[in-house]
């Protein structure tokens, strides 16, 4: 029983180098879509990606299910979601990538038969052959409904496209999440900084204290000075 078990923690051990090898940037992909639940998501998840693949010829849009209208406690939901969606376009030119702002509200996401209509006709409508978002273990609702909304688009587009999870401040909102692909961002690194320091209202430097070591730790895990990391979904699993 002591060599099965093992045997079995060194093949899921090498299966995860294996794993950890993939290319995701060189990969070929033409059109990448990074979902997240509010404006600064993608930014602080997996804008080095964003930023490398779009540096790679890929056409990358940034989708944000909600505007963030509940993201700054003095002012109303109005207010907010005009500040908050001036930060995300000066936060996507700086990336190089496309803004596309859904019809949810920060605080307030739902799942229903409407919703899930609505993310399935986003992803039809522009067509990628890969997606990313929030890892659905999270302790933020509107992380979770996201990447519920995502997944279920995936599966009735008939899997016709590579899906990967993101984490987000892991330890206190993304939780179990194991990673198989890295993506070397240190050439990037701090144009990702720059572009998630646009969203001033979220006070970016406190995000930063979440972000940079996780972007360290996992830079360890693959070698590099730093690395942003991935589940991944491949189109072609059933």
């Amino acid at each position: 029983m002591k060599r099965i078990l093992s045997l079995t923690v060194l093949s899921f051990l090498l299966g995860g180098i294996a794993l950890a090898q993939v290319n995701l940037v060189n990969a070929g992909y033409r059109k990448a879509l990074f979902i997240g639940a509010h404006p600064d998501d993608n930014e602080s998840c997996a804008g080095g990606t964003m930023i490398l693949l779009q540096q790679n010829g890929c056409e990358v849009v940034s989708v944000y299910l909600t505007s963030g209208e509940a993201g700054i406690p003095d002012k109303s939901h109005d207010e907010a979601a005009a500040i908050r969606r001036k930060e995300l376009a000066e936060a996507c030119l700086i990336m190089g990538v496309r803004p596309l702002l859904m019809t949810q509200i920060d605080g307030a996401t739902e799942i229903n038969a409407e919703r899930y209509k609505e993310m399935l006709q986003v992803i039809e409508e522009e067509k990628p052959d890969v997606v990313f978002t929030h890892w659905p273990i999270d302790s933020h609702r509107d992380h979770r409904i996201c990447s519920v909304l995502v997944l279920d688009a995936w599966r009735q587009s008939g899997k016709n496209f590579d899906l990967y999870y993101y984490e987000a401040e892991t330890g206190m909102q993304s939780k179990n999440f194991i990673p198989e692909v890295y993506v070397n961002i240190d050439p990037v690194v701090e144009t990702k900084h720059e572009a998630l320091r646009k969203h001033v209202s979220q006070n970016p430097e406190d995000i930063l204290e979440w972000h940079s070591p996780m972007e360290i730790f996992r830079g360890r895990e693959s070698e590099c000075p730093r690395a942003e990391a991935f589940v991944m979904l491949h189109k072609t699993k059933q």
